[in-house]
């Protein structure tokens, strides 16, 4: 179960990820030592998953952004194709949806070029996939990860 100093742990660590072990502790009014033994419980119980570096797509040749809808011919419960789809480079998030499609996958390539190319490759090896529907995004307004985490009253006063 995760307690209020939990709550106030990870609220930090979304804000900041690379905060200080004695920075949080402070912020805490903790020891070290017990802020330190939290955060491997919640990384041992997978509450906290990882800690990842968020590049600039432009930096790496990755500008396009791309929404795939996907229909495949599976029965309910198999993951083969979920499977393969995620283990495709290009692929960024794959969603088991309801509705008329199976899967909504988050794709980012260099352009349409190779967008094309992935679909036609790539997606096309999957031989579980019936068709692809592809929608383009022009601009982000926003793009996150983190979770919508009620801000801990202690810390609103202090922030």
């Amino acid at each position: 179960m995760i307690d209020a100093i939990d709550k106030k742990i990870l609220w930090i660590m979304q804000s900041d990820a690379r905060i200080s072990n004695a920075e949080m502790a402070r912020q805490l009014g903790m020891a070290p030592s017990g802020v330190l033994e939290r955060v491997r419980k919640l990384e041992a119980r997978r509450v906290i998953r990882g800690y990842e570096v968020r590049i600039a797509p432009a930096a790496v040749d990755k500008e396009l952004l791309a929404f795939v809808f996907v229909r495949v011919d599976e029965l309910p419960g198999e993951t083969v194709t979920a499977d393969q789809l995620a283990a495709i480079p290009e692929v960024l998030e794959v969603h088991h949806i309801a509705g008329e499609d199976c899967f909504l996958v988050k794709v980012r390539t260099a352009g349409t070029e190779s967008l094309g190319r992935l679909l036609r490759e790539k997606f096309g090896a999957v031989s579980t996939i019936r068709s692809t529907r592809t929608t383009i995004v022009l601009d982000s307004a926003k793009e996150t990860m983190d979770l919508p985490l009620d801000a801990p009253v202690e810390l609103e006063k202090t922030s």
